[in-house]
């Protein structure tokens, strides 16, 4: 099977080859040709063909094809979750996690749709008004690698449901992933045109960003969220839905037990390797014996998370960076960090060079910069008053995530009013999240348009009709009529 899908064919692309490596073991998972600029164009065009006769079809046809899908989700589930574990390095009960999520995602969309875009009906004087939701178009999709499954599906399935058709673009780093996604989607029965998959890197997303679709709907960093704003100024008939990064802080108040305290440090902070937008990048303790405990405790607990390979002789607690490039990266950019190393952000001995060690830094009294480092690093910053706490935790530009452990509720009614964040956590990792619940936040990590539960929001439009059965007669409601 080739790397394309489009108008329910697969085919090679015509432009140069794609390799996704194994970062755990420097192996190639998937080679294949990538798409041209006329590969895009093509796939572009059999959406637009194809989606009159989708958005037409009764919706319960498009929800026994979703329905399909999610069974199918769950056949697969071994196979996709251990190609996911090749392609990110991700520990196997993740990827198997991660495809659960997105078997879930079919019956929480249906359940959104009629919650959020349904149809309303109300008596008018003559006549009544209707509410009803109409599908945008075609949908260009750009997924990201750290859930190259989970992520792109949480837009792909509300926009099919909907009506909308799409193409869809993976990450370079995980066409794996994207392909048998499409697979399943075929296999299930979604129509020629109806989905289609272009890969490849910067050159094919731009080709599709240029072409003339009707939204994207994109997570990925705030960096190319910024760029796609610029890049659709002068389009305001695409909707944007994008799904950023963050530089998420977690607050340590009024708690009193510091290894319990740890225990939700480390997992808002070293989860999937730090691979999360929603992992804490930032803590924030009090300038006292307790927060200097709570930094001991986290950097204690560090030591002991089991990091390796997938498929290891033990089952690790993470895996490797996406790649050796990435992890090369973040451990300069720790290294340049101002403060003082509680815990480096190294190398793990014995394995690739994509594997590095959870990181702590102790920032107190130093700038630093705002931006996030998507591996296992964490700041501390020690503060001496909760409102200072406060003021901490929302300098910054993103918005996306924030957390609060603390034993007082009056605190965290206090945070919960104050924090400037789409997706807040009380005595849980920051990493919290519901697909029965928005996930979305602020400032340089979104653009108000969150995805999961409110994903139904941005794949359909409302059509406010006004309407009666039959002609009525309303010549005398014509006000200054003469005789």
């Amino acid at each position: 099977m080739s790397g394309l899908f489009i108008d329910g064919k697969w085919r090679s692309g015509e432009g140069p080859e794609l390799v996704s490596i194994d970062p755990a073991t420097g192996e190639a998972v998937w080679r294949e040709a990538t798409a041209t600029e006329r590969d895009v164009v093509g796939a572009v065009e059999a959406a637009r063909l194809a989606f009159p006769a989708w958005a037409d079809r009764p919706r319960e046809a498009r929800i026994a094809i979703l329905r399909r899908y999610k069974e199918i989700l769950v056949e697969r589930t071994g196979v996709f979750a251990e190609a996911l574990s090749r392609e990110t390095g991700k520990a196997l009960w993740e990827t198997k996690a991660e495809l659960g999520s997105m078997a879930g995602k079919v019956d929480l969309s249906i359940k959104a749709y009629d919650e959020r875009t349904g149809s309303t009906e109300n008596a008018m004087p003559f006549g009544r008004a209707v509410l009803r939701h109409r599908a945008h178009g075609v949908m260009a999709v750009l997924g990201p690698f750290n859930f190259p499954g989970h992520l792109p599906n949480g837009h792909i399935v509300p926009a099919l449901l909907a009506g909308d058709t799409v193409v869809f673009k993976p990450s370079e780093e995980t066409p794996l992933a994207g392909q048998l996604m499409v697979e399943a989607l075929e296999a299930a029965g979604v129509p020629a045109g109806v989905v289609n998959l272009v890969q490849g890197g910067r050159e094919t997303g731009q080709a599709l960003i240029n072409q003339e679709i009707d939204g994207l709907l994109f997570t990925g960093s705030a960096a190319a969220g910024a760029f796609f704003r610029r890049h659709f100024a002068d389009r305001p008939d695409v909707i944007l839905a994008l799904e950023l990064g963050g530089n998420n802080p977690l607050v340590v108040w009024d708690a009193d037990d510091a290894e319990a305290v740890a225990a939700l440090v480390v997992q808002s902070a070293y989860i999937t390797t730090g691979q999360r937008c929603s992992c804490a990048r930032r803590l924030i303790v009090p300038d006292d014996a307790f927060g200097k405990t709570v930094i001991e405790a986290t950097a204690a607990l560090a030591d002991r998370l089991a990091i390796g390979r997938w498929n290891g002789d033990a089952e690790p607690f993470m895996g490797p960076l996406i790649s050796a490039r990435a992890a090369n990266a973040a451990r300069t950019a720790a290294r340049a960090m101002p403060g003082e190393t509680v815990r480096a952000l190294g190398s793990a001995p014995g394995l690739s060079e994509a594997f590095v060690t959870p990181g702590l830094i102790d920032v107190t009294g130093v700038e630093t910069p705002d931006e996030e480092l998507f591996a296992p690093w964490l700041q501390v910053r020690r503060v001496a008053s909760f409102d200072d706490a406060l003021k901490a935790a929302n300098a910054t530009r993103y918005g996306l995530s924030a957390g609060l452990i603390s034993n007082e509720s009056k605190r965290w009614e206090l945070f919960l009013n104050r924090i400037r964040a789409g997706v807040v956590n009380w005595n849980r990792p920051t990493t919290g999240a519901a697909g029965s619940m928005p996930f979305g936040g602020l400032g340089a990590s979104g653009n108000h348009r969150p995805s999961a539960y409110y994903a139904a929001d941005y794949c359909a439009y409302p059509v406010a009709s006004f309407e009666a059965e039959a002609v009525a007669d309303t010549l005398k409601d014509i006000k200054g009529l003469r005789a």
